[in-house]
């Protein structure tokens, strides 16, 4: 009586046990699967400018380690089809700023290093050969003058070939953006707004070249101003309608230009981030953030915030949080851009602050 007692006692403790580590494995599943992400697209064009990093503590080292050591474990990578020489870019104000060496070869190095740091990797198109946002969407120069079949054609070859690229040297795209911001659409005039039907089949073209080349990696649609839920309705419900196909709804959220303090939209974030996961049974990232350079507590707090609201998706389907270009300082580029999350500490020397342990 007394074995069969012991026995049934260990057999309920053996069944504790395995639920208890049950419960760690998929807490930690989870947590190994959100993308604390950067979008690093600069970084080496300020390396080969001669920037160095510090990490938070002042010690001198790589910037995408130092990265990784504060929890950074995905990176975002642009590519554009034929960027100048020089990966600089003038605007239409004259504003000129750096691209990053976003060509195949620089994209391919790039997701080349991550990898080697066991970072996940996401690769953003733009169709361009320069920055495409809700205020530009050129098309590239080689592509001008083709015509619509032949624009569709364009978007596959193109994405085919970076991507068969970047399968070549080991790395498979754990997502992969069609376009970048097209609030209003994609290789104007062609792909605008005002006529989904062509935007949806530019959009399946790189689905479709993506596939091919990787079937697993995930297509996001992506668009400025996460928390305009009106916007992202009207958007993929007009895609959706053409028959777009995509597997993630991205967005990018910037309190500094919705002027506003994250605390004052986050829940209109939080309620876009509902919406398009129920609505369109699609899954969510933030793909974009930042904070401005000089207020590191706030932005370390909005990030915190949003991974939050990111996280509390229903239905696990909140898959992460990119931070732009973290590496960048205001002091080391053209354009001035003081989004980024480091300081200066002397000429060409930046120190990461603490806004970037919020993705410990």
């Amino acid at each position: 009586m007394l074995k069969k007692l012991i026995r049934r006692v260990s057999i309920m403790l053996l069944g504790a046990g395995l639920l208890i580590n049950a419960g760690f494995l998929s807490t930690s599943a989870n947590a190994d699967t959100f993308a604390n992400g950067a979008d690093i697209g600069w970084l080496n064009q300020l390396e080969n400018n001669g920037v160095r990093w510090q990490d938070t503590n002042g010690q001198t080292g790589d910037a995408l380690t130092i990265l990784k050591n504060h929890g950074i474990n995905s990176v975002r990578l642009r590519v554009f089809v034929n960027p100048p020489s020089d990966f600089q870019w003038v605007k239409n104000d004259g504003t000129r700023c750096l691209l990053g060496y976003g060509d195949t070869k620089g994209v391919v190095y790039m997701a080349q290093r991550a990898k080697q740091l066991g970072m996940k990797v996401m690769i953003d198109f733009h169709y361009s050969d320069h920055f495409a946002d809700p205020s530009y969407q050129d098309k590239p120069a080689a592509w001008a003058n083709d015509d619509f079949n032949q624009l569709q054609k364009d978007v596959y070859s193109h994405t085919n070939y970076v991507m068969t690229a970047l399968k070549n040297a080991g790395v498979t795209p754990d997502w992969v953006q069609v376009g970048n911001e097209t609030n209003t659409g994609m290789l104007w005039p062609d792909g605008n707004s005002y006529n989904f039907n062509k935007w949806a089949a530019l959009i399946n073209q790189g689905y479709n070249a993506i596939k091919a080349v990787s079937p697993n990696s995930k297509v996001i649609i992506h668009l400025s101003s996460g928390a305009n839920n009106s916007l992202y309705r009207n958007v993929f419900d007009g895609l959706t309608k053409a028959g777009a196909k995509f597997d993630v709804i991205g967005m990018s959220y910037y309190p500094y230009w919705d002027n506003v303090d994250y605390t004052k939209n986050t829940n209109n974030l939080a309620y876009n981030l509902n919406d398009m996961a129920s609505r369109y049974n699609k899954q969510v990232m933030i793909c974009e953030i930042g904070g401005l350079e000089n207020d590191p507590t706030n932005t370390y707090n909005m990030i915190k915030a949003v991974i939050s609201k990111v996280k509390a998706v229903p239905g696990g389907k909140g898959l992460g949080v990119f931070y732009w270009e973290p590496e960048a300082n205001s002091s080391v580029l053209p354009d001035k851009y003081q989004l980024g999350a480091c300081s200066k500490v002397s000429n060409n020397v930046l120190r990461f602050s603490t806004a970037i342990d919020a993705f410990r």
